[in-house]
């Protein structure tokens, strides 16, 4: 008799960018902000996972429909809730698991007389990652570990999404945000600014809103307090 053969089933891991909506009281004034800024940047949450964090504010379950209801007018594409009772959400908006909050970790202390083992090669951290052609219109970069450079150009519809600083070597005329993950020291560089949007640590900064003296001239942008500053660079 022949012995079957199985295939090993086999999946892949995959991590992905989702943004975290964090709301503040007064919620009728937070409201009027985020319908103002989807208004004037359409394409800003599209087809993006959201995360809806209400650990900031307190709300009667009644409330909560109401809000939940007004945020789905505006086609937010919600994949979780945080910070309300968990019978109250409906199916697939529960809380995720993991994320990445810091958690504290008990290392064992060895005795004294305990050898340490053969330590294992370590490689070094990738910090950095260096983009050789341009990001082009629909394109999506994101490196959560450190800075990206692109020597060349952002085009208008693409977006590159960084953990540390962001080095363009060309017209920077996509969106790009800087310190995704909180780092308020980051800063974006560009040799022609030409941006649809930019952001640094969580705070964004609209077209409408930046000098346009700045517009298509070498540009920093850095973060001083909630504030994104911009100057020319010599």
């Amino acid at each position: 008799m022949l012995a079957q053969s199985h295939r090993s089933f086999r999946f892949h891991g995959r991590s992905f960018l989702a943004f975290v909506l964090t709301p503040a009281a007064p919620l009728q004034d937070w409201l009027l902000e985020l319908e103002t800024w989807v208004a004037k940047t359409p394409d800003f949450f599209s087809k993006k996972p959201l995360i809806l964090d209400l650990s900031r504010i307190s709300l009667t379950r009644a409330e909560f429909i109401g809000f939940l209801a007004r945020l789905r007018t505006r086609q937010l594409r919600l994949i979780s809730v945080e910070g309300v009772d968990p019978d109250w959400l409906e199916p697939g908006l529960e809380p995720l698991p993991g994320g990445t909050q810091s958690q504290e970790v008990e290392v064992a202390r060895r005795g004294p007389a305990s050898e340490a083992p053969d330590a294992a090669p370590v490689k070094p951290e990738v910090n950095s990652l260096l983009l050789h052609t341009p990001v082009r219109s629909g394109q999506s970069v994101y490196f959560p570990l450190g800075d990206v450079t692109v020597a060349g150009s952002v085009s208008s519809g693409a977006e590159i999404i960084s953990g540390g600083s962001i080095h363009v070597y060309g017209a920077l005329r996509g969106r790009a945000f800087a310190g995704a993950a909180g780092n308020p020291q980051a800063r974006i560089f560009c040799q022609r600014f030409e941006a649809e949007l930019i952001a640094i640590g969580g705070y964004y900064k609209s077209p409408e809103n930046i000098d346009p003296d700045l517009i298509g001239r070498p540009v920093q942008a850095w973060l001083e307090g909630n504030l994104i500053m911009l100057k020319v660079m010599e």
